[in-house]
């Protein structure tokens, strides 16, 4: 099974606004960056988008090392999502939980491959997340996608 990172990350202008997303994805010596816009969404969705558009991306499942510095993404895949399926997709509160249909796509896309979620502080040492960050704000101000 390959071995490969995925470094994520989401911007908003405006929260809600226009929206952006990158990823940075790592095998060996090789190195795939992809981005994409929404005109009107949050930050929130960005972050998970960003995520569920790595994930799709890689054609085989993988041993992949997720770096986001989203703790809403990594808390949701990790652990809360197991409680809301559970509870028939609610929250704790027995709200109806936000943005089920990116975590249902992310839930997919995570179960294709072995995955590793690890937090970083955004805007900081990260030189991967640092350009995710670039990219996805880029995005969102042009309202672009990758080729």
């Amino acid at each position: 099974m390959k071995k490969v990172q995925l470094i994520t990350d989401g911007s908003c202008l405006g929260n809600p606004g226009r929206g952006g997303w990158a990823y940075v994805l790592r095998y060996k010596n090789q190195e795939r960056e992809a981005y994409g816009s929404e005109p009107h969404t949050t930050n929130n969705r960005m972050e998970l988008r960003a995520a569920v558009e790595g994930l799709r991306a890689l054609k085989e499942p993988c041993e992949v090392q997720i770096i986001t510095d989203s703790n809403y993404v990594k808390n949701g895949i990790t652990s809360w999502i197991h409680g809301w399926q559970k509870k028939g997709w609610v929250t704790a509160e027995k709200k109806p939980v936000v943005n089920k249909d990116l975590w249902l796509e992310l839930l997919e896309q995570n179960k294709r491959h072995n995955t590793q979620w690890e937090w970083t502080k955004g805007h900081a040492s990260h030189d991967d997340n640092n350009r995710c960050d670039e990219l996805a704000r880029i995005a969102a101000e042009t309202q672009t996608s990758s080729p």
